[in-house]
C-alpha cells in the first residue's frame, strides 16, 4: 500500500502538470482530484483528533481560532451542503466569504510558495482598482506645481483593474467533512485555495501573458512593447557566461535605473530559476569551497534572494526587484462566494462546489526585472586539493568577490 505522502506528492504533480497544459478540462479534474486528497487527510486528522484529544493533530493540520464571521460563514456553507436545494441555499450576502479567510490564505501561500513570500501580495478585497507608481517618480514635490511637473506626475500614475482576471478552485464536500465542524472545514478550505492559488499565482508572476491573467516578469511591458491581442511579448535576453562583481552590477545597475531615467535603491536582487537549472547550473556557479573543507552556497556578489520556479524557462533566469512585482488578490466585491458546481461528479456523498476569486498583478516598470540566458553560464573556480588540504598552500583570494583568506600550509 502505498503511502499518504506518495499519493499527495502524486496528486500535486498532477495539479502542476494541468497547469503547465492550459487545458481547462484536465485542470478541473486535476483540481478536483487533489481537494478530494486533502480530504480525505482532514478527514482522518479529525477522527484522530477524536481518538486521542492531541492538539498536535489540530496544530499541524493548521487548524485555528475562527472569527464569529468566518464561524457563521461555515456553518452556513454546511447548512446549504446538507439542504437538498443547493443553489438555493447558497444565495445571499452570507454566502460571501469573510475577508479574514482569504488574509489566512495568502499568508499560507507565502509560505507554502517561496515567490509568493518575496513580491508584493496583497488582499484588494472588495477594491476593484489599484493606482500604482509606474515610474518610481518622487510623487511629491515642493514649491509650485508647474504644468510639466503635473504632466509628469500624472505620466507616473497608472492603475491595475483586479477583477480582470478570475481565479476558479474546486472542492468537493462528503458528509464525514461536515462532520468536522466549521474550524476544520477552513482548514480544509484553505489547504485547497493555497495549493490551487498559489500554483496558479506562481505561474502568472513567471509568466503570465497579460491575456485574461496577469503580465509575468519574463514579460516586456515598456511602453514600445509590440502587445498583439493583449498578449505582451517575452523580454529580450541578456548573456550571462559568468556570476562576478562585473557581470552582477551590470544587471544591477540597469535595475537600479529606472524608465524615466531617475535612479533607485537596490538593497537586495531577487533571482528566480527553474529547479533543474539551479541544481545543474546556478548551484555549480555560486557555491565556493571554503579552508575548512566545507562548501558554501549561493554566494553571491552582492545580496541576492534565490527562489526555484518550475515556470522558469530552461536556461533563463529572472532578475529583478521583488517589490516592484504587484499582485493583487481579493472577491472583487463579487467574488470569494462558495458555489454549487454539478460539472464535475464523484459518488453520491461528494457534493462539488468551487469559489472564484479574482486577482491582477504586472512588473511596475520595464526596468523592474531582467531577463539572462544561461545557457554556457560557467561554474566557480575552486581552489585544487593538495595532499589531504582543503586547498592549495598558495592564498585563496576573493574567490568570486567574496571569500578572501589564506589556506594553511600542507
Amino acid at each position: 500500500m502505498r503511502s499518504k505522502d506518495v499519493v499527495k506528492n502524486e496528486l500535486k504533480e498532477k495539479l502542476d502538470t494541468a497547469l503547465a497544459s492550459q487545458n481547462a478540462e484536465g485542470l478541473t479534474e486535476a483540481l478536483a482530484d487533489f481537494a478530494m486528497g486533502i480530504q480525505q487527510e482532514v478527514v482522518a486528522d479529525f477522527k484522530a483528533f477524536q481518538r486521542t484529544g492531541d492538539q498536535q493533530i489540530m496544530a499541524k493540520r493548521g487548524v485555528r481560532q475562527l472569527t464569529s464571521a468566518e464561524e457563521g460563514f461555515y456553518t452556513a456553507m454546511m447548512q446549504a451542503v446538507r439542504t437538498g436545494d443547493i443553489k438555493q441555499a447558497f444565495t445571499g450576502i452570507e454566502n460571501d466569504m469573510p475577508e479574514t479567510v482569504i488574509d489566512a490564505v495568502l499568508d499560507d501561500i507565502s509560505t507554502a510558495f517561496p515567490l509568493l513570500g518575496a513580491i508584493n501580495v496583497q488582499n484588494t478585497a472588495a477594491v476593484t482598482k489599484m493606482l500604482i507608481n509606474k515610474k518610481g517618480v518622487q510623487l511629491a514635490m515642493w514649491g509650485a506645481l508647474g504644468s510639466k511637473i503635473t504632466e509628469e506626475l500624472e505620466g507616473a500614475i497608472g492603475k491595475i483593474d483586479i477583477t480582470t482576471n478570475k481565479l476558479t478552485a474546486f472542492m468537493p464536500v462528503s458528509k464525514d467533512m461536515l462532520d468536522a465542524g466549521p474550524a476544520w472545514i477552513d482548514a480544509y478550505v484553505r489547504a485547497v485555495l493555497t495549493e490551487a492559488l498559489g500554483g496558479a499565482l506562481c505561474k502568472a508572476v513567471v509568466a503570465g501573458t497579460g491575456k485574461d491573467q496577469p503580465i509575468g516578469m519574463l514579460k516586456d511591458v515598456s511602453a514600445t512593447a509590440n502587445v498583439q491581442n493583449g498578449v505582451y511579448p517575452d523580454k529580450e535576453a541578456i548573456t550571462l557566461t559568468e556570476i562576478t562583481p562585473k557581470t552582477i552590477g551590470g544587471i544591477a545597475k540597469t535595475i537600479a535605473t529606472g524608465p524615466n531615467g531617475r535612479t533607485r535603491v537596490v538593497p537586495e536582487l531577487l533571482l528566480v530559476v527553474n529547479p533543474v537549472d539551479y541544481f545543474e547550473k546556478i548551484m555549480p556557479a555560486t557555491t565556493l569551497l571554503l579552508p575548512d573543507g566545507t562548501y558554501r552556497n549561493n554566494v553571491m556578489p552582492y545580496p541576492t534572494r534565490i527562489e526555484q520556479d518550475i515556470n522558469v524557462p530552461t536556461n533563463k533566469v529572472i532578475f529583478g526587484l521583488a517589490d516592484r512585482y504587484f499582485m493583487g488578490v481579493g472577491k472583487g466585491g463579487i467574488g470569494g462566494k462558495i458555489e454549487y458546481d454539478d460539472s464535475v461528479r464523484f459518488l453520491d456523498d461528494e457534493r462539488v462546489y468551487l469559489t472564484k476569486m479574482y486577482g491582477n498583478g504586472r512588473p511596475l516598470d520595464e526596468n523592474a526585472f531582467v531577463v539572462a540566458d544561461i545557457t554556457n553560464l560557467k561554474e566557480a573556480a575552486l581552489p585544487a586539493a593538495v595532499k589531504g588540504t582543503v586547498a592549495t598552500s598558495a592564498i585563496v583570494e576573493e574567490v568570486k568577490g567574496v571569500v578572501t583568506t589564506k589556506a594553511a600550509q600542507a
